[in-house]
């Protein structure tokens, strides 16, 4: 039924082409209700005037059409595709002896890093030590095994590593998104602005960290952690939570910059990886969008252009996806 759906949408995009592309987004919204399709187009990517040297830009860059999750994956969805497939993610996994001989066998029990904030009082830290190796720690407790994600059903699945959300993609029959596909959607439309809305900064326009990051948050946006899936405003492609919130999963390779992609069709990414701060890593994705954690004096990512290198085999707390529907083989 997949396969004949897909082959009816390809159909109509040939016909969309040269006629009106709004009996496709009719055909969309009927087979996939909670995604979006996004037209395809030419923007520059990356920006050259952020400051940060990975995020160097290249100007057009084409992608086709294709469909975008609304939302990122929730608890809810992540629990149907368990439930359907015995799935054990990464984090409810030991670690591996073979990869880790060096351990002893209690710090190689399945776990995940969780962010915790330092404690009151504290003015100074190191830098990611407010990172910590939790056992138990995984999507369905959050924050080690005496948490719960009941009553958060609609916040979106955390502590999920790249093999992870490319399993829920394969099952639920779609991708996960190129860096291309990922930052012309979350622009909404806005080529060239610093954020999804525009070009200045509001705390009511994503989950973002307000106050001194890691010290104190002072809740301005309505929230200290994570918040449920569309509690912040739409792009103008119709995405939430395209930034801030968690970061998202991306299908390319990391390296700095973007002049691999400039005057390129659908881009990929690199055929190697290499980020100068993680130089023993020879395995780095891209996630895109910022978090929770990201505030103007730390990190600063909710913004289209940011981008960040992360191992495919670590989950955090502030870590999910959202996939897309590819309309052309």
């Amino acid at each position: 039924m997949r396969f004949l759906i897909l082959l009816l949408i390809q159909v109509v995009v040939l016909i969309s082409l040269f006629t009106n592309s709004s009996v496709l987004a009719v055909l969309i919204n009927t087979y996939y209700p909670e995604m979006i399709l996004i037209s395809g187009g030419t923007f520059k990517m990356g920006a050259d005037d952020s400051g940060f040297e990975e995020e160097r830009g290249a100007e057009n860059v084409t992608v086709s059409s294709f469909c975008i999750d609304k939302y990122e994956v929730t608890n809810a969805q992540f629990t149907e595709f368990v439930k359907a497939t015995n799935y054990v993610t990464v984090a409810e996994r030991p670690l591996s002896k073979e990869q880790f001989p060096d351990l002893p066998d209690e710090e190689r029990l399945p776990g995940s890093l969780v962010f915790q904030m330092p404690k009151p009082g504290v003015k100074q830290v190191q830098l990611l030590s407010w990172w910590h190796w939790t056992p138990g720690a995984n999507w369905q407790h959050p924050f080690g095994s005496d948490s719960t994600i009941l009553g958060k059903e609609s916040y979106p699945v955390v502590h999920i590593a790249y093999q992870d959300a490319l399993a829920y993609a394969q099952w639920a029959g779609k991708s996960l998104p190129t860096e291309a596909q990922w930052e012309y959607a979350a622009r909404g439309g806005l080529d060239g602005a610093t954020y999804t809305w525009g070009n200045q900064y509001s705390a009511k326009k994503a989950n973002t960290w307000q106050g001194i990051f890691p010290f104190f948050n002072t809740k301005a946006d309505g929230y200290v952690g994570i918040g449920p899936v569309g509690s912040f405003p739409a792009n103008g492609y119709g995405l939430y939570d395209i930034t801030g919130n968690v970061w998202e999963w991306t299908s390319d390779w990391f390296s700095l910059g973007h002049n691999n992609k400039a005057f390129s069709v659908n881009p990929t990414g690199p055929d190697k990886t290499f980020d100068p701060k993680k130089p023993t890593e020879t395995a780095l994705h891209v996630i895109k969008g910022g978090s929770y954690l990201c505030a103007p004096n730390y990190c600063s990512r909710y913004r289209p252009a940011a981008r960040e290198s992360e191992s495919p085999d670590t989950g955090t707390t502030h870590i999910g996806f959202r996939l897309v529907k590819n309309l052309q083989r």
